[in-house]
């Protein structure tokens, strides 16, 4: 259905990481992302008082840079990685305002709280905290965010599910 190959388990699942608005990746002020130069996914726009991200997959931590901006996990299940990216150009934070509760090679669970962020820092900064969703790898198709798109979405509602 979504372009993915069943392996091991019977439902691949992803879940919002945080609470906001769900949008298309096309909608995020960045080319990058919404050229889907990274890979299809999606985005949600936090509220103000929007402070963690969970895991939207179960899986693997794979990436976990220094600037703890982003948090690539890897389901071997299906062969699916994705990329959670929290803002755009928080990258230039260089970790500050940012707790992670995970580690690199760790296995998190669908809706795992992998890190909290100073929402009042960053507002600061002028930094926009839309977060992106992107599949890196083992996901190819469109992402049919169907009735999710535009709706305020709670973290670890589900966005994408497959039997």
């Amino acid at each position: 259905m979504f372009g993915i190959k069943r392996k091991k388990t019977d439902v691949f699942e992803v879940v919002a990481p945080i609470d906001g608005v769900c949008v298309p990746i096309t909608a995020v002020n960045d080319d990058v992302f919404a050229k889907k130069m990274m890979g299809d996914g999606f985005a949600i726009i936090p509220g103000p008082d929007t402070n963690q991200a969970v895991a939207p997959i179960s899986g693997k931590i794979i990436a976990l840079p220094e600037s703890k901006h982003a948090i690539g996990i890897a389901n071997e299940d299906y062969g699916i990685s994705v990329l959670v990216h929290i803002g755009l150009d928080t990258v230039s934070m260089a970790g500050q305002g940012f707790t992670t509760f995970v580690a690199l090679n760790q296995h998190v669970d669908a809706g795992t709280p992998l890190l909290t962020y100073d929402a009042q820092l960053f507002a600061s900064k002028g930094l926009d905290m839309t977060t992106m969703v992107v599949f890196t790898d083992g996901y190819t198709g469109e992402v049919p965010l169907s009735s999710k798109a535009d709706s305020h979405v709670n973290a670890g509602d589900p966005i994408l599910k497959q039997a």
